[in-house]
């Protein structure tokens, strides 16, 4: 019983670390805004694939045909499934939202 929830713990961990990853590239445009397409690049490419076709996590390349801006952006705010809340916060999050959004 032990090593089965040591090997949930440790898959948990894995997820949330591949998800998770800071880039640490700047998110921002030449201009000083927000670049949205390089935020999903650099903070949910790991889980939902290079192209947004899915991988670990769903598939977001026509989420905006599912999912408005709101429901996407309460999804960055509080997580849902395995995606933990919180990756992406604040102008980010509304701009990524915004981006999602239009992925029909």
């Amino acid at each position: 019983m032990k090593k089965k929830l040591l090997g949930v713990l440790f898959g948990a961990s894995l997820v949330l670390a591949a998800c998770g990853g800071d880039g640490g590239d700047s998110t921002e445009t030449s201009s000083g805004g927000v670049d949205p397409e390089k935020i999903v690049n650099n903070k949910c490419t790991s889980c939902h694939g290079g192209n947004l076709e899915g991988g670990m996590g769903p598939a977001l390349k026509n989420i905006g045909a599912e999912l408005s801006k709101d429901q996407i952006l309460e999804t960055i705010k509080n997580g849902k499934g395995q995606m933990p809340p919180g990756l992406i916060k604040g102008e980010e999050a509304e701009a990524v939202a915004e981006w999602l959004s239009n992925k029909k």
